[in-house]
């Protein structure tokens, strides 16, 4: 079987700006990074998939249903292929609230391995991008190469890159 390489991407933050303190439950609220829109297509023509992996703890904290939830994953969907006439291949999200009973919540690596079976990915050559600890710890419990993308945190996971901004980053790809 061919290995696919693969950008798997976490979602508030670099898909869509985070509303700190928040979460995003409607799609009013629900606005995308515009160097996510600009280098979307470009991953897509270098033969990369891109899958979404996401922690969504506000429908496991009761602050919005798995319906509201679904909504804003088909809007985001809809308004990518619209904007920039492609999408992701896959979404994977977590509604787990803790990361001790839940191997798909990130920083655990449940939903970036379900997509490397799913999917055939050659991890060698495939990437995780987020914007914190969580999402590099995950890529690294994986073997994926990361990427941070802003400023490193406190408690710095030691990602294999970290960029200012998406731009940047796709620099490294061509």
């Amino acid at each position: 079987m061919i290995k696919r390489k693969a950008i798997f991407f976490d979602r508030d933050g670099i898909v869509n700006y985070r509303i700190v303190g928040e979460y995003i439950n409607r799609e009013e609220n629900f606005h995308f990074t515009p160097d996510f829109l600009e280098i979307l297509p470009k991953i897509k023509k270098l033969g990369y998939l891109a899958i979404l992996v996401s922690n969504q703890k506000g429908v496991g904290k009761g602050l919005m249903t798995s319906e509201e939830l679904g909504k804003i994953n088909d809007f985001m969907l809809q308004k990518l292929l619209e904007l920039t006439g492609e999408s992701f291949d896959d979404v994977f999200y977590c509604t787990d609230v803790s990361v001790e009973n839940s191997f798909n919540l990130k920083p655990n690596p449940g939903m970036l391995l379900e997509a490397v079976e799913k999917w055939s990915i050659d991890i060698q050559n495939s990437w995780m991008v987020g914007d914190t600890d969580k999402d590099i710890i995950a890529g690294k419990r994986v073997g994926l190469k990361t990427v941070l993308i802003g400023l490193p945190e406190e408690n710095n996971a030691e990602p294999d890159y970290t960029f200012p901004s998406l731009i940047e980053f796709y620099k490294v790809l061509i």
